[in-house]
């Protein structure tokens, strides 16, 4: 699938691009930056890392990958947070889309983020989740590329505590997954301690650095990039009725008249919303190949995530979606947690398969797309 979080180290993940939350200065610090330099080799690493010299806030800048699975290593430096008027959400967005960019012209067909600035900087996470999701979503509405979002673990996905409230409400609390387990010790313990202090100084250092940048050019690009708006599809027509009524068919004609496939249907709704395949495929987290798979093949039958992202896409309601899915034999329960997600998510109008993802993730459950 063109975008997927993982639960993982960095330095673990096979890509084209590895990014680095790396110092503005040609050393290494700790969290995610301190991986990348230990599993990369910290004397070539930071030999070609020398070679580029400060690299600005919101700025990227790339090197060899050396020992890593990897081509390059691309160098971003986040924003330490102040107080959220220091154009910290600004050049977090300009870490990505630098990034991002510099992917591209390096011809990169696949790229692997930490979450930037949520650890040593002190980016609250849900925003920082909030940025990297849009910046994602809005480069891949344009270009081809697999973009992997790694975290530690579950707690590093922090949503609205409004929308986590809400969720908690809809779902079984029994059953919910623990998910602020403490994977890196417990807090009050001396090896916590340590590396809590060592961050501690290391964001000091760089906030005194940040606030004295001039933050008036943030992107690497000519030109000021453009807003991300959301695409707008046609109005949603009505639904026609599935299937005929069985008293006025005899059994003979009901089984000759099955009614739409899931593939007729599923393009029958796509005309009638007046959206193009991009628009469709782009909306659902599936790639190019697997669409056209689908639009080839008049018997194909989904994967229920696959099913699910495209009745995402396309905005269904319950009603509609139950039907789609009925059609390639999947249903939705009441005792799987991921049905009560997208339950949860489409009847309170959460249609952005980017967040969608990142509670399915938060809560242990498959993301949708292919």
């Amino acid at each position: 699938m063109p975008f997927k979080i993982i639960r993982d180290n960095i330095i673990n993940v096979k890509a084209d691009a590895i990014v680095n939350t790396a110092n503005p200065f040609p050393v290494f610090s700790s969290g995610v930056d301190n991986s990348i330099y230990e599993a990369a080799g910290k004397e070539e690493l930071l030999k070609a890392r020398e070679e580029i010299g400060v690299i600005s806030p919101g700025k990227a800048a790339y090197t060899e990958a050396f020992k890593l699975n990897a081509r390059y290593i691309i160098h971003t430096v986040g924003p330490v947070w102040i107080d959220g008027e220091h154009s910290e959400k600004d050049v977090l967005r300009a870490c990505y889309r630098n990034s991002l960019a510099l992917a591209d012209r390096l011809g990169c067909e696949s790229i692997a983020f930490p979450l930037i600035a949520s650890g040593t900087y002190r980016f609250p996470k849900d925003e920082a989740l909030h940025i990297a999701l849009s910046e994602i979503q809005h480069f891949l509405l344009t270009h081809d590329m697999n973009v992997t979002l790694v975290v530690f673990d579950r707690r590093a996905v922090a949503l609205s505590e409004k929308l986590v409230e809400s969720i908690e409400q809809y779902i079984d609390d029994h059953t919910a997954e623990t998910i602020h387990q403490k994977e890196h010790g417990v807090a009050g313990s001396p090896s916590y301690n340590r590396y809590n202090l060592r961050e501690d100084r290391e964001a000091r250092e760089y906030r005194r650095f940040y606030e004295n940048v001039d933050l008036s050019t943030l992107y690497d690009a000519e030109e000021e990039p453009v807003p991300c708006e959301e695409m707008q599809s046609a109005p949603v027509s009505a639904p026609s009725a599935p299937y005929p009524k069985a008293a006025e068919k005899s059994l003979e004609d009901i089984l000759v008249d099955t009614g739409d496939s899931f593939q007729k249907r599923l393009f029958k709704l796509i005309d009638e919303r007046g959206m193009t395949d991009v628009e469709v495929y782009k909306k659902a987290n599936i790639d190019r190949k697997l669409f056209s798979r689908i639009r080839c093949n008049p018997d194909y039958t989904p994967k229920k995530k696959t099913a699910v992202a495209l009745s995402v896409a396309l905005k269904l309601d319950m009603e509609e979606m139950t039907d789609l899915l009925s059609r390639a034999e999947i249903a939705f329960s009441p005792n799987s947690k991921f049905d009560r997600i997208i339950t949860f998510c489409v009847t309170k109008g959460i249609y952005d398969i980017y967040e969608i993802n990142a509670i399915l993730f938060k809560y242990g459950q498959p993301i949708l797309g292919e």
